[in-house]
């Protein structure tokens, strides 16, 4: 039979395999020339066994237990006389050694991904003696490999991304697989890449997995994302090899390739006039298929009779090209505009120049709509001025406007009240003429904003503005006065010629020079003989005095008139009065007190001595009105507020006393008769257990023993009571004691006994028991016989 070249490898691998397992494993031990071996001998002799290391298959699926190898010593005469025993890793549980024939077998499957080898121990001993007739060796159980394990990209499944438009053989990504089987024998672990899915776009390097692109000019416009499939197989690929595959995600990254392009040669936009400036016209935008900074492109307007009327942006969000307006539009001046406006792209690839320029143009013609436009004044500010003295009618001023459409309406004027509260100003309807309607002070304001409106005849709703500012013109109408209230002092030691105040003036006119105001006393007062008053020629005045000698007692103020005059034309003058208080001095010549009553006060009483007196005064007041309140809060009896009391547990009984004879407020006659059975009383919200027997009557006993024994009686009842209130109570007893007097006046009763009782006692008792008598009575007017 003739072997093919594929299968004669297979052969000698084969046979290779089967040479080196059955070598391997007949591990007998030659006898050496040694003596042999005793413990307890100074003398030691040569080894007389060599092990050597021992292969076992793993994954051995077989029922029988796998043989390993054979452990021979030259000491064992085949008579039974030696033992072998084995100790290390997998002793007993995984190896198991024939202590007569030395044979090693494996009762588990092993794998070699788990434990690659195993070191074990043998030793031969005498069976009699149990004493070691060899030295202990130290030997391998290597696990042989089997392609029992798959490759695995343990890294997958991937992504990765590549320019659009590469060249052939641009690397991608390298793919990993990994194989567990040993790659120091045979071809288990030794893996070979395919790709399965992604031709012919994608290729892989079988032996790096490093995927290259396969096809040129790939276009992400066309398609953005591949997904490939690798395959990785053991055994360099051949058959009956194991495999493993994994994903790979292939997305193409834009470059700038697509030019912008403009989706039409020419665009229109109608826009009113009114439109106010850095308004949007229009929003145009240049295709490009491009995406990101490779689709950024600048506008810009390159040609047109709108080159200072209008501008162009771009959107960094849309890439538009927004067109805005610059100056006011007017469609009486012009009405239409063209602009040529041009899109580029910003970041450009040299690579792909050849595909034409990476720009494009456009027409945008801008046609202006006309608008019915409000009047428009000649001026935007006017600035009038008028004199606070002019009459009321006075011309201030003119304004001026006209309708800017081509009907040019007749304009009517008005002024905006809301600015002229007052209504100083009045305008004349048709002229524009502005006068005054009321007397102006320019102390109460200088200056008037006002806003004047001009309204269209035909259409009253465009309505223009214009701001009219009138200042007003000072005259000299406002007298000087004194520039603050002084508070003047003057020591009673005072020297003569001492400055005692410094004085200045105001003036609420404001005249172009400055103020210039003359101080003087006046006619009456200049030839007094205590002050006199210096004009300093700088807008102050100076008063000092006289004379000295000062004393309260005798005059505690003065009053100095002083005249006052502008500089204005016509001048103005004012006359007006400084106080002067006389006020006692220290040695520095600084005011202690002003007061002349100072002086009636008792000698060596002081204001603070007056002052420490009423304190104490209040003081005792104080305490005095909390003693009395405290003794009147004692004297308050306890007694609970029936309103206030809402506890369900007080009983309460209305005492009437002993009826009209009863001249004491609690006579205890009336409360002695015992002889009443009371029921008991149980909580409503408690079920009584025990129901208590209703309480015998007391006999006739002194009175102090009958409430003595009632109370205790009262006391033991409560106290044992299991439906009593778990808190303390007031508990109130009507108890009326042994009898009565009277004893029972009941009708009832009366009428339904048989007693011979005679009542005609009653008739004795005064007219208020004449009912009962009659009743009751054995009498000739009796009722009842």
């Amino acid at each position: 039979m003739k072997l093919g070249k594929v299968e004669f490898c297979h052969f000698l691998q084969i046979l290779a395999l089967f040479l080196c397992l059955s070598g391997m494993n007949q591990a007998e031990l030659s006898r050496s020339r040694s003596k042999p071996y005793f413990q307890s001998g100074k003398t030691r002799t040569k080894r007389s066994w060599v092990w050597n290391q021992f292969f076992v298959l793993e994954e051995y699926m077989g029922t029988d237990p796998l043989y390993v190898g054979k452990l021979h010593s030259d000491v064992d005469k085949g008579d039974g006389s030696i033992k072998y025993i084995l100790s290390g890793e997998g002793a007993s549980s995984i190896f198991i050694i024939d202590e007569n024939t030395g044979d090693i077998h494996a009762t588990k499957r092993l794998d070699r991904e788990e434990q690659a080898y195993y070191t074990l121990r043998a030793q031969a001993l005498d069976r009699l003696t149990n004493k070691p007739v060899e030295p202990e060796s130290e030997f391998v159980i290597k696990i042989q490999d089997i392609n029992d394990n798959e490759p695995k990209f343990l890294d997958g499944p991937y992504t990765a991304g590549v320019p659009e438009m590469s060249p052939v053989g641009t690397s991608v990504v390298q793919v990993t697989a990994t194989d567990a089987d040993d790659p120091t024998y045979g071809n288990s672990a030794r893996v070979v890449y395919s790709i399965l899915q992604g031709q012919p776009y994608f290729s892989v390097e079988p032996k790096t997995g490093v995927i290259k692109t396969a096809l040129p000019n790939m276009d992400r416009e066309a398609k953005d994302q591949y997904l490939l499939v690798i395959q990785a197989k053991d055994m360099v690929g051949q058959n009956g090899g194991l495999s493993g595959t994994t994903s790979v995600t292939v997305t193409l990254t834009d470059v700038n390739d697509n030019p912008p392009r403009f989706p039409r040669r020419s665009y229109q936009y109608n826009v009113p006039e009114s439109l106010p400036v850095a308004s949007v016209v229009a929003r145009i935008k240049a295709a490009d298929a491009d995406v990101g900074p490779n689709a950024e492109m600048e506008y810009k307007i390159v040609d047109g009779d709108g080159l200072g009327v209008f501008k162009i942006s771009v959107d960094k969000d849309t890439q538009e090209g927004i067109i805005t307006i610059q100056k006011e539009l007017d469609f009486e001046a012009k009405t239409s505009y063209t602009l040529r406006i041009e899109a580029a792209n910003m970041n450009v690839d040299p690579r792909f120049l050849s595909l034409g320029p990476f720009s494009d143009m456009t027409t945008v013609k801008i046609i202006v709509e006309d608008v019915d436009e409000p009047p428009v004044f000649n001026s935007r500010l006017y600035s009038m001025v008028v004199s606070e003295a002019a009459k009321v009618g006075t011309i201030i001023g003119t304004v001026a406007a006209h309708d800017p459409d081509a009907s040019n309406s007749p304009v009517r004027y008005s002024i905006d009240r809301n600015t002229d509260l007052e209504r100083y100003f009045n305008i004349d309807a048709n002229s524009g003429v502005i006068t005054t309607a009321k007397s102006l002070d320019r102390e109460t304001n200088a200056v008037h904003n006002i806003t004047v409106l001009a309204m269209e005849s035909q259409n009253p709703a465009q309505i223009g503005r214009g701001y009219v500012a009138i200042t007003i013109l000072d005259i000299n109408d406002n007298a000087p006065e004194f520039a603050m209230e002084y508070e003047t002092t003057v020591c009673e030691n005072a020297q003569p010629g001492q400055v005692i105040q410094k004085i200045s003036a105001i003036d609420k006119d404001d005249p172009p020079n400055g103020h210039q105001f003359y101080f003087s006393l006046t006619a009456e007062a200049a030839n007094n003989h205590n002050f006199t008053l210096q004009d300093n020629k700088d807008n102050t005045a100076t008063v000092l005095t006289r004379r000295n000698g000062f004393r309260r007692q005798e005059q505690s103020v003065f009053y100095l008139p002083i005249f006052i005059v502008d500089s204005g034309s016509p001048s103005l003058s004012s006359t007006n009065t400084l106080t002067i208080r006389v006020c006692d001095c220290d040695a520095d010549g600084i005011a202690q007190t002003c007061n002349a009553e100072a002086y009636i006060l008792p000698a060596g009483l002081s204001t603070g001595a007056l002052i420490a007196i009423l304190a104490c005064v209040l003081t005792l007041l104080v305490l005095v009105l909390l003693i009395v309140t405290m003794r009147r809060r004692k004297k308050e009896p306890l007694i609970f507020d029936e309103e206030r009391d809402i506890r369900e547990n007080i009983v309460r009984y209305d005492d009437e006393g002993g009826g009209e004879e009863d001249t004491e407020a609690f006579d205890m006659a009336a409360l002695r008769n015992l002889n009443i059975i009371r029921d008991t009383k149980t909580r409503r919200d408690v079920t009584p257990e025990i129901q208590f027997l209703s309480r015998p009557t007391f006999k006739s006993i002194p009175d102090n023993v009958i409430f003595r024994e009632f109370i205790w009686e009262r006391l033991k009842e409560a106290d044992v009571d299991p439906c009593a209130p778990p808190y303390d109570s007031l508990q109130t007893y009507a108890f009326e004691g042994n009898g009565s007097v009277a004893e029972s006046l009941s009708s009832l009763d009366s009428i339904s006994s048989n007693s011979d009782q005679n009542y005609d006692y009653l008739s004795d008792w005064g007219p208020r028991f004449k009912r009962l008598a009659d009743m009751y009575g054995t009498g000739p007017d009796c009722l009842y016989s």
